[in-house]
């Protein structure tokens, strides 16, 4: 252990140990009763869900970046279109807790599970309900993925960022030109968000210190860092620190929503500009089992499902051409289920391929200082090293815990070249993957070096890495791949052997981002896309 390490090494662990036990041993409430409670809280999400058309011109699974882009530049068009979301559609609101937070979190977090373990490697349990955050376990690693109307825009951490084109056309190998999206496509999703670095006032404020001090940290170890693009409102983070509202990024409360629309999340824009053509409708609660085709049309068999989880009714829908957005796991699902059971027999072999986690670690070092850090959620700042394997770590706050630890957090995208391909389970019925225990190591590896010469260099007081707290690879936010762009489909997310289906979503992309965030490109992409689609009009 670093020697300054026991400045707080035993109160740390004993405190983590603490709240650990504490949690674990919370009784399991009666669910009828959190429901009851939900109902009282939320009450615009048990409003009774109005039912799709039986037919429409196009459907679009899923509510996410892709998904919301395609659906807007449809109706814009003239093409009249039915957007499936399983999740429901959560208001904002200024004063009232829409969304739990993860510190404490109930059941409005989490996709209709009980329990959950989170990068504070803290167990949490809760009320099962239709939350905001689906938690999908495979041997090797636990996917994070959004069921909301606005799929991750709902809970994701802002940044949207450009990889660099050299680390960009190392994964994608020519099937798309960097030029074109730089040209085009990145500024129009940057304008269509708002996204812009975060103010120097709120970086000056108090719940930013832990930014501040991560900038100062990286700057001691030789790095410049680099300002990230956000996508959250600036004003509505003034009010929250002016006391105008109830504060929620201020506070560490985002990754499970945010109650009154600090970020800009895509029902303030994609999907509520779709809506506003009236070509467009968006239709809560409706989960997607399968996909086929019967004759000229697509079919697609949905569940209408209330938040407690209860089937309402079952239908199945049909379209002249289907888009498919449910998310890498959401669309490669589909796609594989098909081809299994024979309802799309001519998808070809490389649906189901081409998976990754975009290299994601959580990683938190020590401070080089005592003082009150904050829980200011927006990531003011990143650093690049490219001393091994190109490595990104962003500024973050560290979820979940509500008290100063001393620590300050990052979020580690590695370039990662590891692939898994999903595979089908005929007894089940279910789509899956593996995910090896060699390639979380070398990518934990990779970011943990950087994170580590940083706090040696930063004189950091608190070595982490001792605790067992420094890393944490057991899961991705970030899932890409499965139905790649240019294999899968054509250059233009047309899936190959079936015209009228498309992929537009981060399945399209080649299980890496190139060391950033993927939302930013996942978005451009579907931009680009969907115009040549609406262009050619096939």
């Amino acid at each position: 252990m670093h020697r300054r390490a026991l400045f707080k090494a035993a109160g740390l662990a004993a405190l983590f140990g603490a709240v650990g036990s504490t949690l674990d041993a919370r009784p399991a409430a009666a669910d009828p009763v959190w429901h009851t409670m939900f109902r009282d809280w939320v009450p615009e999400i048990f409003a009774p869900l109005p039912d799709p058309p039986e037919h429409s011109p196009a459907i679009v699974i899923g509510s996410g970046f892709g998904a919301a882009v395609t659906a807007l530049r449809l109706a814009e068009a003239g093409v009249v279109n039915t957007v499936l979301e399983r999740g429901s559609r959560w208001p904002n609101d200024p004063w009232r807790e829409i969304f739990t937070g993860d510190d404490l979190p109930d059941g409005r977090g989490f996709w209709h599970r009980t329990d959950f373990t989170g990068v504070t490697k803290v167990p949490m349990h809760f009320a099962k309900f239709g939350g905001v955050l689906d938690c999908t376990e495979y041997p090797g690693i636990d996917v994070w993925r959004a069921a909301a109307v606005g799929g991750g825009s709902v809970i994701f951490s802002g940044a949207m960022i450009a990889p660099e084109r050299r680390f960009f056309d190392e994964v994608f190998r020519g099937s798309v030109a960097y030029d074109e999206l730089d040209r085009v496509y990145y500024p129009r999703v940057r304008q269509m968000l708002r996204l812009d670095p975060i103010p120097p006032d709120i970086y000056a404020s108090a719940p930013f210190a832990h930014s501040r001090a991560w900038d100062d940290q990286v700057r001691k170890a030789g790095y410049q860092p680099l300002p990230n693009d956000s996508i959250f409102t600036w004003d509505i983070l003034r009010a929250e620190l002016a006391g105008a509202m109830r504060s929620s990024a201020t506070v560490a409360r985002s990754n499970l929503g945010n109650s009154n629309g600090a970020k800009f999340d895509l029902n303030q824009n994609y999907l509520r500009y779709a809506q506003e053509t009236g070509r467009s409708a968006i239709f809560a609660g409706h989960r997607v089992d399968s996909i086929g085709k019967d004759g000229g049309r697509y079919t697609v068999a949905v569940s209408k499902l209330a938040p407690t989880g209860e089937v309402l009714g079952t239908r199945t829908l049909t379209c002249d051409r289907l888009f498919l957005g449910a998310g890498s796991i959401g669309t490669s699902e589909l796609l594989v289920r098909a081809r299994a059971t024979g309802t799309l027999p001519d998808l070809n072999e490389h649906v189901g391929e081409g998976w990754g986690t975009n290299g994601d670690v959580v990683l938190a070092r020590g401070a080089s200082s005592v003082a009150g850090f904050g829980q200011g959620v927006p990531s003011a700042s990143r650093i690049m090293d490219e001393s091994t394997v190109p490595v990104t770590l962003e500024n973050w706050y560290i979820p979940g815990i509500p008290f100063e630890t001393g620590a300050l957090a990052s979020l580690g995208m590695v370039l990662d070249p590891a692939r898994a391909r999903f595979g089908y389970d005929r007894a089940g019925n279910s789509v899956g993957l593996t995910w090896s225990t060699r390639n979380r190591d070398e990518v934990v590896a990779a970011a943990r070096a950087v994170d580590r010469r940083i706090a040696e260099r930063a004189d950091a007081l608190v070595e982490y890495g001792a605790l067992g707290y420094d890393a944490n690879a057991l899961f991705t936010a970030h899932p890409l791949g499965g139905a790649v762009l240019g294999q899968a489909t054509d250059g233009y997310g047309r899936v190959h052997g079936y015209p009228g289906l498309y992929v537009m979503d981060g399945a399209a992309m080649p299980g890496s981002a190139g060391a950033v965030n993927p939302s930013l490109t996942i978005t451009a992409l579907a931009e680009r896309n969907i115009e040549e689609i609406v262009r050619s009009g096939r």
